[in-house]
């Protein structure tokens, strides 16, 4: 016999969908990854902090949430994208996890034009930008649970959109993401997982202001429609939505958060 839940189950149910879940977060520690691990733990969702190298916010992180873990791990190694789906299931039940965001990331904080780009900061920039979402996505189409609740958030750049002059190999490195989460959905959309990206326009976080002037920052707020920066509660809102069962129908999308922009 079918069972009805009462009102105050099923508005519990819609304060937290995510209940029950658990979710892996790169780049964790600080900037839009960390506010997008805090949204999702406000929605229910038990949270892998996935960290480089910021180990004291990380580990504070987590101690402030009510179910979450901090793993540091490098994305662009292998054995480390591992030991985040690892945590994620000896962590909190040992069933697989449900969902991925990847949003660790690197920029070039001297926004070299491409003909002054040194091969080393190309390779860093696709290191954990392009290589490291792969290593994340692959994992996540092997490891996250079928059949309803999976689900990928690559987060992107804007910057793959407009290209600016001095982001050749940064936006090169994000468009390369958009792509693999167009195919991926694809392969993975008969198992109901969905993949998307999220790609924000100029957000307000250390990574963004790295290498700027005043002056710079005061362009591309004027750049914008709105005429501000992005904030990261901007941001963190709609990967929680692309989390839920709600979003079930949105995959393969490529959402671009960033007023306006392009």
């Amino acid at each position: 016999m079918a069972t009805t839940s009462t009102p105050a189950q099923a508005a519990a149910a819609a304060a937290l969908p995510l209940s029950g879940r658990v979710a892996i977060v790169t780049g964790a520690s600080r900037g839009v990854g960390r506010a997008i691990a805090v949204h999702l733990a406000s929605l229910g969702a038990s949270v892998v902090i996935g960290y480089a190298s910021s180990s004291g916010p990380a580990e504070a992180l987590a101690a402030e949430l009510p179910s979450a873990v901090a793993v540091k791990a490098d994305v662009s190694d292998e054995a480390g994208v591992r030991s985040l789906f690892d945590a994620a299931e000896s962590a909190f039940g040992g069933g697989a996890a449900h969902i991925l965001v990847a949003c660790a990331g690197l920029a070039i904080s001297t926004y070299p034009e491409l003909a002054a780009t040194s091969a080393a900061d190309f390779d860093a920039a696709f290191a954990v930008n392009t290589r490291g979402a792969f290593l994340c996505l692959r994992e996540a189409a092997n490891r996250l649970r079928r059949g309803g609740g999976g689900r990928v958030v690559a987060v992107s750049s804007t910057l793959a959109a407009t290209l600016l002059p001095g982001y050749a190999a940064y936006a090169a490195s994000k468009a390369a993401v958009e792509a693999m989460v167009r195919v991926m959905a694809k392969e993975v959309g008969p198992s109901r997982v969905t993949v998307n990206c999220v790609a924000p326009g100029p957000v307000a976080t250390e990574l963004f202001f790295a290498g700027k002037s005043e002056e710079a920052v005061e362009r591309f707020k004027a750049a914008n429609p709105m005429g501000r920066l992005g904030e990261v509660g901007d941001i963190a809102p709609v990967v929680g939505f692309l989390c839920t069962d709600a979003a079930e129908w949105v995959n393969g999308q490529v959402i671009r958060v960033n007023g306006g922009i392009a």
